[in-house]
Order: structure tokens, then C-alpha cells, then sequence
């Protein structure tokens, strides 16, 4: 009903406002209703449904493009719709007119009778229309912020059934790390770097972290994987002075990194990057693959690359890019973001 509604409201538009043209300027003559050269009102009752399809048109892509021009200055936003109706209206009467499309025969009571006509109806047409979609946008609105605090409260319900796990975990790696001899310092090394990752990932990750945070996590992640690789493994690490109290989403980077430990290979060469140039971080992570890994070339389309470019997406919208490239010998990741603090 309301598609119907939404294509038959112009043409209506049109034959209300065009035989309000013959009303005023038939009547008054005592001429019949729709009188003399009927083949030049229909010419003109086309031309005016079309111009009503056509301001349709124009009017929702205006207002459809970004809510804010619909909570600009009111007042600004009549008076430039009103000179440009004026303009387009009267153009297109005299460009009717010397074509012959349309019949001006009394000139400029002719363009006047149309201009005061017209002009308002167009106006109460944009006005129905606009308030229309600030209705309409008011709903989508409302239904969303109510999906958001549904989601929200079960998201919230989650974390509290969740704390009981992670407490358990915890006592049960304090346990073993008391277990273990102190001379055996690398297990309990390992313990002590896990117990700092899954903290991170349990409690931090439920706000903005600071980007040396993410560092100190992500330099601690790699530092464990590398207690399980072989001492083939030939890591090259760069980091940014710069980088500091910048704010950025956790956990970003590790599925990238997790993938270059995982799927390393050939000569076991492992090489990351963080650079920042002002607001922009550049993070690149590279490893060196088995020759004609077949496995390898699928890596990209794993589950979680998948889940980060869902994230990146949600996350930074239109601020990030991500490109994943390789060859016969390396794998290639490159993460830039626009970080949050120099955000608009």
C-alpha cells in the first residue's frame, strides 16, 4: 500500500495542480472547463505530472542523502527550494513555449497564474514528503536504540555468567604455577605470559584501549608463541616511538599475527611493523611460506579474517583498510586504521 501510495501521489499532484490552471483560467472567462485546443492541455497535463515524477524524485534523493540536511535551518532550507522551484518552473514554461509544447497565449498572466499555483503546491508536496520521512526515520531510530538496549542488556547478562569462568581459570593457573619447581623458570614463564594474555582478553576488551596498551599485549603474544617455534624462526620486530596514548579497539592485530606464526614456513622469517604518520597506523605483519603451499593461499579466507574485517567494519567504518597479498615465498598483511583520538 504504501509503494502504491509512494507512485500514484505525483501523478495526483499533477492533475490537482494543473486543473487548478483551467479553474482559474476558464471560469472567470465563462469559458467551459477545459475549453478551446484540447491537444494542447493534455500536452501540458503531461508535462506537468512529469515535472511532479521528477520533483519527486528529487526531493526524497535530497532528503534521503544524510538526515542532517533535514535538521538544517528550516527557514534556509524553503527560501533555496522556493528560487529553485521558481527557476526550474519558469524555465521550463518558456522553454515549453518556444518550442510549442506548451501554449503561454496570455504571456505573463499566463506565468503568473502558473507561478502562484504551482509554487505552493510544490511546497505543501515537499512538506508532506519531509515530514514523512522524519516520521519515518524517528521509528527506524527508535527501533534500533530499543534493539540496541535488548542487546545490550543480553550482552551484559552474558558477562556476568561469564566472570564465574574466568576467576576458576585463574586460581587453576595460580595453582599450577605453585606447583611448578622454581628451577624450572621457563614453564613458569609461560604460565605467567598466559595469565597476562587471557586477562587482557577477558577484562580489557570491553572498552578502548590506549595503543601502547595494545602493544605491551601484542609484544607478550609474541614473546609466547615464540616459546613453541623452532629456533629456526628469525623474527624482525619495528614499533613507532610515537606510539602511545592514542585510544584504538583491542585486539585488532593478533588474528594477523596469530596467522603469521601459524602458517610460517620456507625459511621461517617473520617481520612486523607498527609506523604511525599523525593520524594514521600502518601495521604490517610478513611471513615466509613453504613453496606451493596450497594451504597458504587459502589462509586468507579463514574464520578469522573474516571475523576482523566484520569488526573493522563495524569499527571503523570507512577509517581502515585492509589488504592481505602473497606470492610464492611471503604472506602479506597490511592493516592501516585512522585512530580514534584524531577521529572527527
Amino acid at each position: 500500500m504504501k509503494t502504491f501510495i509512494r507512485w500514484i501521489a505525483p501523478l495526483l499532484l499533477g492533475i490537482v495542480m494543473f486543473n487548478c490552471i483551467r479553474l482559474v483560467t476558464d471560469l472567470p472567462r465563462n469559458d467551459e472547463f477545459w475549453s478551446n485546443s484540447l491537444r494542447y492541455h493534455m500536452q501540458a497535463l503531461c508535462v506537468t505530472i512529469l515535472s511532479c515524477y521528477y520533483f519527486d524524485y528529487r526531493i526524497r534523493k535530497f532528503l534521503s542523502k544524510d538526515n542532517s540536511r533535514i535538521k538544517q535551518s528550516t527557514i534556509k532550507e524553503y527560501l533555496l527550494l522556493t528560487f529553485i522551484v521558481f527557476v526550474s518552473l519558469n524555465l521550463m514554461m518558456i522553454t515549453g513555449d518556444l518550442t510549442g509544447l506548451l501554449y503561454m497565449g496570455n504571456h505573463l498572466n499566463d506565468y503568473v497564474i502558473a507561478n502562484v499555483i504551482y509554487l505552493p503546491l510544490f511546497l505543501l508536496y515537499y512538506t508532506l514528503v519531509r515530514s514523512y520521512l522524519i516520521t519515518t526515520n524517528y521509528h527506524k531510530q527508535s527501533l534500533q536504540l530499543e534493539k540496541v538496549k535488548v542487546e545490550q542488556l543480553d550482552m551484559e547478562l552474558k558477562f556476568l555468567k561469564s566472570q564465574y569462568h574466568p576467576h576458576f581459570l585463574f586460581n587453576a593457573l595460580n595453582t599450577i604455577y605453585f606447583q611448578i619447581e622454581d628451577e624450572n623458570s621457563q614453564a613458569r614463564s609461560s604460565i605467567e605470559l598466559l595469565s597476562q594474555l587471557l586477562r587482557y582478553q577477558l577484562y580489557d576488551i570491553q572498552k578502548k584501549v590506549t595503543l601502547r596498551q595494545e602493544i605491551d599485549y601484542l609484544t607478550a603474544y609474541i614473546r609466547f608463541q615464540q616459546m613453541r617455534m623452532s629456533q629456526r624462526l628469525q623474527l624482525t620486530q619495528e614499533y613507532d616511538e610515537n606510539m602511545g596514548e592514542q585510544e584504538i579497539h583491542p585486539l585488532l592485530f593478533q588474528p594477523l599475527v596469530e596467522n603469521a606464526f601459524k602458517y610460517v614456513g620456507g625459511d621461517y622469517n617473520i617481520y612486523f611493523s607498527f609506523k604511525l604518520n599523525e593520524d594514521r597506523l600502518l601495521f604490517k605483519a610478513e611471513n615466509s611460506i613453504p613453496a606451493n603451499s596450497a594451504e597458504q593461499k587459502q589462509k586468507d579466507k579463514g574464520i578469522g579474517i573474516e571475523n576482523l574485517k566484520r569488526r573493522l567494519n563495524l569499527l571503523y567504518p570507512e577509517k581502515h583498510q585492509l589488504t592481505i597479498t602473497h606470492d610464492k615465498e611471503m604472506f602479506r598483511a597490511e592493516l592501516t586504521l585512522k585512530l580514534d583520538s584524531y577521529a572527527d
